[in-house]
């Protein structure tokens, strides 16, 4: 099968700095698709439905092409969905209830490709062991680093490392928002070996 250009359905710059590690050329385009999670949807399914969504939404633009798209569910213990914070007070109240906690992180992935219709899913699960956290940590850290855009509200690649204990799972790129492990399985499903290509 020859190999066709990527497209990577995200806005997101933590997930295009991971993608270009592969040395594979790629696009960038921004999906827009209802993120609302269906009544009693887990977030297992939730993530992976939303990654498949965000790729099958810019098919009809990049008809030729395989696109890849990725979406992050974080949960507490007890169910409760962790989203982007947007703003400081919210990161705050997510930050003091993970504290002392293990957070689950779902990162869905899907690569489409819109030629033919082919449509792979993988869903990445990582453990997040959260330190106790005082309030001045709370506080510093979110000062510091004001990771309002990311789910869970901190950011792993960077100073979020310190609020861990302990950390739990096949591939910490997931954490950042793009499953390389799995990708790279699934682009080699699909004809491209980024060892090769």
């Amino acid at each position: 099968m020859p190999n066709r250009d990527l497209v990577l359905a995200s806005s997101s710059p933590y997930r295009k700095q991971l993608l270009a590690r592969l040395g594979l050329s790629f696009k960038t385009a921004s999906p827009d698709i209802d993120e609302t999670p269906h009544p009693g949807e887990a977030p297992e399914p939730l993530a992976t439905r939303l990654a498949t969504e965000k790729a099958l939404a810019l098919a009809p633009t990049f008809s030729n092409h395989l696109i890849i798209g990725s979406d992050q569910v974080a949960t507490l213990p007890d169910g409760t969905l962790l989203s982007k914070p947007g703003n400081h007070n919210t990161a705050r109240q997510q930050l003091k209830r993970s504290s002392g906690n293990r957070v689950h992180f779902f990162t869905g992935l899907a690569l489409v490709d819109s030629r033919t219709g082919t449509v792979r899913t993988h869903c990445e699960r990582f453990d997040v062991y959260f330190r106790s956290l005082s309030e001045p940590e709370i506080e510093g850290y979110l000062h510091k680093e004001t990771p309002y855009d990311c789910a869970g509200s901190f950011k792993m690649e960077g100073l979020g490392i310190a609020l861990f204990s302990r950390l739990d799972g096949r591939d910490p790129n997931s954490l950042i928002g793009l499953p390389l492990i799995a990708l790279n399985k699934l682009l080699r499903e699909m004809g491209i070996n980024p060892l090769l290509d």
